[in-house]
């Protein structure tokens, strides 16, 4: 039997608004953003997985968005379609028949490295969900998975996802082709001109190091005691990283930093934080 999920007026105002905002996501940096607003109060998380099916490659392709730093080692592992926990989640999902699942790392995956990485980091339950392909019930069209540490999904965590995926699927589709479209547009603009791909601006160690600081909503003022700088100077550091990262604000900052993998996780090893 289902239970019906209540929604208080709030409730209902802040999904509402969720819904409004996704038609204008297009660009990645755009999902992770809308991910981390409204969205967090409905289905509160730290890191999402999400895959789309490429035609070109003929299998679901994933992409992380991660807000807090994780090691390139467990990001890599689970941008793939073969790692034990998407398998896992996969499985897990197939079995509540394509309803949201909650996939427990400790329970439902056999030991693995990625795994036991991500236990020990504090990670466990993990929320699921996904599309088959119009017509093909036993391809997948989109994917997504959803967790933080100490995570405690139940019953009203899988109904908002439920409600959600709709949502989550087509804002997730728009920016997949609206990115290949660009990737495909730049690489023919830069072939016919004989140039290579242009590559983006690398941040500086102090440039990261304040980035982390404005992801976790300091000001320039807290930030330049932290660092036994002037606020002048955080403020200077600040408008470099815009113009190098081609951001229009702090926000946007941190969100395409993230997606570029820039706020230092390619550094970390298993377990080790910036904390």
């Amino acid at each position: 039997m289902t239970t019906s999920l209540s929604i208080a007026p709030d409730q209902s105002e802040v999904l509402l608004r969720v819904i409004e905002a996704a038609p204008q996501v297009c660009r990645r940096h755009q999902f992770f953003v809308w991910t981390q607003g409204d969205f967090q109060r409905w289905l509160p998380h730290k890191i999402s997985i999400c895959g789309s099916y490429d035609r070109d490659q003929r299998d679901v392709v994933f992409d992380i968005f991660n807000s807090i730093p994780l090691p390139e080692a467990v990001v890599q592992s689970l941008r793939s379609m073969r790692s034990e926990i998407v398998q896992a989640a996969l499985t897990s999902w197939r079995k509540s028949r394509s309803q949201a699942a909650v996939l427990s790392l400790q329970r439902d995956v056999l030991p693995q490295p990625l795994s036991a990485a991500l236990i020990e980091l504090g990670y466990d339950q993990v929320m699921v969900h996904g599309l088959t392909r119009p017509g093909r019930a036993d391809e997948l069209e989109s994917f997504f998975m959803f967790t933080q540490p100490r995570a405690d999904y139940g019953v009203a965590s899988q109904q908002a996802l439920d409600m959600l995926l709709p949502c989550v699927h087509m804002a997730y589709q728009r920016v997949c082709v609206t990115e290949r479209q660009m990737d495909t547009g730049r690489g023919a603009s830069y072939a016919s001109s004989g140039q290579g791909l242009p590559r983006p601006t690398p941040i500086t160690e102090r440039e990261r190091e304040i980035l982390l600081w404005v992801r976790d909503g300091l000001s320039n003022q807290q930030i330049s005691e932290k660092l036994g700088i002037s606020a002048l100077t955080v403020k200077n550091h600040v408008q470099k990283i815009l113009r190098k990262l081609g951001a229009a604000n702090r926000a946007q900052a941190v969100a395409k930093a993230m997606t570029m993998n820039a706020l230092g996780a390619a550094h970390m090893q298993f377990g080790e934080s910036h904390y």
